[in-house]
Order: structure tokens, then sequence, then C-alpha cells
């Protein structure tokens, strides 16, 4: 089954309508898939390049700063241990990776719910294409504003127009993805959703 939405050209006219399919377009809700998706993005996006000297690699020797008992003072080993300045850290950060498990089939299930959640919402948008004659950030911004779209995620098709790309680099909240770059932490974070129809196709075709 299929659902029928308008298609529109960036000066907001009609160019024609189009189906979406409904495996990809119209399923329910489901935040907790939702929530999985963007807690596994933002962990990958981690550096993990964070690190502190433990006990074993901070300078210093391991001698016994003084004898065990009868000093009246409290018992200690090495100067370089964590309870001292300069000592080590106890359990401090290391370089590792952040990034969790999240099964193919769930990832692919988040995007398809992803763009579901914009179009149940009626801010899932179809592009005629995204193209300029020119680079101009201004032009497009005027366009941009008589359509409403102060934040949107605008995804074309395999190549993205490299006018538009330009105009739209400098445009606060408005991002421009190829297809393959679609993912739903960038859909979730913007108000408006615009696909062209070019992206349509290609998403249908990798999510069906």
């Amino acid at each position: 089954t299929a659902m029928q939405i308008d298609v529109i050209d960036l000066d907001n006219r009609k160019t024609g309508s189009l189906e979406l399919a409904e495996a990809v377009f119209g399923l329910k809700a489901r935040p907790d898939i939702l929530q999985r998706m963007v807690i596994w993005q933002l962990a990958r996006r981690q550096a993990g390049t964070h690190k502190t000297k433990t006990y074993g690699e901070v300078e210093g020797s391991t001698r016994k700063i003084y004898r065990q008992k009868g000093t009246g003072r409290a018992r200690h080993g090495a100067i370089r241990a964590p309870q001292f300045r300069g000592g080590g850290k106890a359990f401090g950060p290391v370089v590792r990776s952040h990034a969790i498990d999240l099964p193919k089939k769930v990832r692919k299930l988040a995007l398809r719910t992803a763009l579901s959640a914009k179009q149940a919402e009626g801010r899932l948008v179809v592009l005629e294409d995204a193209k300029l004659a020119e680079a101009k950030t201004g032009a497009l911004s005027v366009k941009l504003r008589a359509l409403g779209w102060s934040s949107a995620l605008i995804i074309d098709g395999s190549q993205v127009d490299a006018h538009f790309a330009l105009a739209a680099r400098n445009l606060p909240r408005i991002d421009v993805l190829p297809q393959q770059g679609a993912n739903v932490y960038d859909i979730l974070r913007h108000d408006f959703l615009v696909l062209t129809k070019a992206a349509v196709g290609h998403l249908e075709a990798r999510l069906k």
C-alpha cells in the first residue's frame, strides 16, 4: 500500500504528487527504537581518546617512603599511590571505543521509524529537486524562509548539487546530506525533513 504526498519546488509551487511506500513511511511510532538508535549513534561518535596515567605509569620510585611501623604515621607504600599529589589516578579514563552493538535489522527499522515519524507529524516534504543556478546563500535563505523551514534536514540523491550545498553551508540549522548519509539522529534533531524525489526512490529501494 502507498500514501500520496504532494511534490513541491523551492518556490513552493506544486509540481505533482508521489506515492510513498507504507513499509518505509507508514510505520507506527516506536520511541524505544529511536532512543536505542540515537544512543548507538552518539556512542560511536565519541572519540574515546581520553587518558590519565595510572599507578604503574606515573614517574617516581616504588620504594616504601618510610618504615611500616613505629613512626606514628599512616601506613604507606610508594609515593606514586593515588592518594598522593603527583600519584597515579585510580580507575582513570583509558583510550577505548565507546561503540555499542545494535543489530543491523534494528538500525534499519529505526531509520524507517524516523521517516514515518516525520510523515505522521506532517513535517515530511518532498522536493522536485534541490538544485540552484548559482551558489548564493542569501537567495537560498530567502526561499527557505518563505517555505517556513528554519530548521531542516535536506536529503538529496546519491550526489548533492554543488551550488545547493555551498549556498546552504553557512545557514544555521539547515543541513544537506546525500541519501547514503540519511541517519536517525539528524532526522530527529531538525524540525523538517525534506527529501528530493531521488532521495525517496533511493531510501525506499534500500529500506523496503
